[in-house]
């Protein structure tokens, strides 16, 4: 029941499950047995399906596994290569490469986005369905095929062809931080003020404003209160001299 209800949807995307068969193949660089858990890996809670007992389907179980997996694996991949490194650099750099922006952006460059069934229409809906799918399927992948094949996917098809190391390395994620460090240098007083909007839509968005010696210098919003500081934090760094 449950595989013929999820493929029916998906034709709206494929027009044959050979060639989604195919597709996956070629991002993943391996042979998918249960092609079943990939469709499930791209169908995001806003168009979930609803089956005749009343079970709801989404890739959010998919998701959640995915990201354990993929912590993990980055893990071990930053521990082999970098081993005069310490823990603080590893947590660093495996949070650069596993954050949600960074997902959803190796989910365009995978061409995942053209899989996702979503009824989500606001940016940063959009930017996390991305981020969300690419767990899915790290989810997928393990439930098909293992851990080690987890590894091989994010080992030679990511890290080695997709993800630049070392431009990652030098860049700054943690504007938050960046912009604490500047007020305590300069003595100035720095707070954000964050609040859950109201919003008619399925997911709620957070604004938080960064105050500076209590004015209200920038604003960010996000999915969470620590995404929407972050981008009021980076949007505050733009408005302070370097």
């Amino acid at each position: 029941m449950l595989k013929g209800f999820i493929s029916f949807h998906l034709k709206r995307l494929f027009s044959t499950d050979k060639a989604f068969y195919d597709e996956l193949r070629r991002i993943t660089g391996l042979y998918p047995k249960n092609e079943e858990l990939y469709k499930l890996a791209f169908i995001h809670k806003s168009a979930s399906l609803r089956l005749h007992d009343g079970m709801v389907i989404n890739n959010e179980r998919l998701e959640f596994l995915g990201d354990a997996i993929l912590d993990a694996v980055v893990a071990e991949y930053l521990y082999i290569k970098f081993p005069d490194k310490k823990e603080g650099f590893l947590t660093q750099t495996r949070s650069k490469i596993v954050n949600g922006d960074y997902l959803a952006q190796l989910a365009i460059q995978l061409g995942l986005d053209k899989f996702i069934i979503s009824h989500a229409h606001n940016y940063y809906s959009n930017k996390h369905i991305l981020g969300d799918a690419f767990e899915a399927l790290i989810g997928a992948i393990y439930l098909d095929h293992g851990y080690k094949a987890v590894k091989k996917f994010v080992f030679k098809q990511l890290l080695r062809k997709h993800i630049d190391l070392g431009m990652l390395l030098r860049t700054e994620t943690n504007y938050k931080s960046r912009l604490i460090e500047w007020a305590q240098k300069d003595k100035k007083e720095v707070s954000f003020q964050t609040d859950m909007e109201s919003n008619i839509g399925l997911t709620p968005e957070f604004v938080s404003f960064v105050c500076v010696d209590d004015k209200v210098i920038a604003k960010g919003k996000g999915l969470s209160k620590k995404e929407a500081e972050q981008n009021a934090a980076r949007e505050s760094l733009k408005n302070i001299p370097n």
